[in-house]
């Protein structure tokens, strides 16, 4: 089936229906008016999978997504333009230019935090850039990933746009196949299976793994405001996200004025210890995890 879906793309894109400015234009106001249409689709499962608020929903993921599409439909022309740039003296007299081209069959595989955005965002990308995608949303954010196959296959084809379901069995079988590029969001254990699996084909890949992220606070800053921003940071969507403050460098003189205001700032966020409205833990598996810690 997985192979049937990829031979389908390779066609389609092959036949050149994505390389058009009109067609990749198309394609994001389909999809803006289909984020749209099921906003309240998306939230709902986000708000099972997750426990977001729709406020959070909003902020952290589909706003997001929106704006990406704006900027996307403003830039596109002028993205696709061929550059002329200057020639070395060993191509004179010639004439020298760079031209835009897709990549083809795209695979993006996305992480179960941002379920919505960390999976149409890269679409974005993949429809402006003329290529045809195959997405695969985490099975862990379940009822987010039954949400975005039903906009996905309401909106488009799926010799050009498909979404995949399931867990490891599907995320093996997809890298089994040669795919012109691959976006993958998620853990560097994983990330290191994709890279591998790419690898044998020789397909280009980004791999967005997260990382360590440390935060400066010296004594010059506003600590009220610097305490504000690392707790909403640190505890929007749980913590369940990659970037995230890991830990803190602290100057000296400042260290007992910022930790009382960041006491401040997580009352103010959870007044009277009321988390009923906070994001949850994705799985028991992650929450035993980050209790053993």
């Amino acid at each position: 089936m997985i192979k049937d879906i990829v031979e389908k793309q390779r066609k389609f894109y092959l036949s050149g229906a994505t390389r058009s400015h009109s067609f990749r234009m198309e394609a994001l106001t389909k999809l803006k008016q289909a984020l749209q249409k099921n906003e309240s689709l998306l939230v709902e499962a986000m708000q099972t999978d997750l426990n977001k608020s729709e406020s959070e929903s909003f902020l952290c993921e589909i706003g997001m997504v929106l704006d990406e599409l704006k900027y996307h439909q403003k830039h596109l022309r002028a993205w696709m333009k061929e550059r002329r740039i200057r020639p070395s003296k060993a191509q004179l007299p010639g004439k020298c230019f760079i031209s835009p081209e897709p990549y083809g069959v795209t695979l993006i595989m996305a992480p179960w935090n941002y379920p919505v955005n960390l999976c149409f965002v890269p679409l974005i990308g993949a429809i402006s850039a003329g290529n045809t995608a195959v997405l695969k949303p985490s099975a862990y954010a379940r009822a987010t990933s039954s949400a975005i196959a039903k906009v996905i296959t309401d909106t488009f084809p799926p010799e050009y746009i498909t979404v995949v379901e399931g867990g490891r069995q599907q995320n093996t079988a997809l890298l089994e196949e040669k795919f012109d590029y691959i976006f993958f969001t998620g853990s560097p254990e994983v990330g290191r299976i994709v890279m591998a699996a790419a690898a044998k084909h020789l397909t280009p890949v980004t791999l967005e793994l997260g990382g360590k992220s440390p935060v400066i606070v010296d004594e010059t800053a506003n600590i009220r405001l610097a305490a504000k921003r690392i707790a909403f940071g640190k505890v929007v969507n749980a913590g369940q996200t990659c970037i995230a403050p890991d830990y803190l460098l602290i100057h000296e003189q400042v260290k007992e004025s910022f930790i009382k205001e960041f006491a401040k700032a997580l009352a103010e966020f959870f007044p009277g210890a009321k988390m009923d409205p906070m994001c949850t833990i994705i799985t028991p598996k992650h929450y035993e995890r980050l209790k053993g810690l």
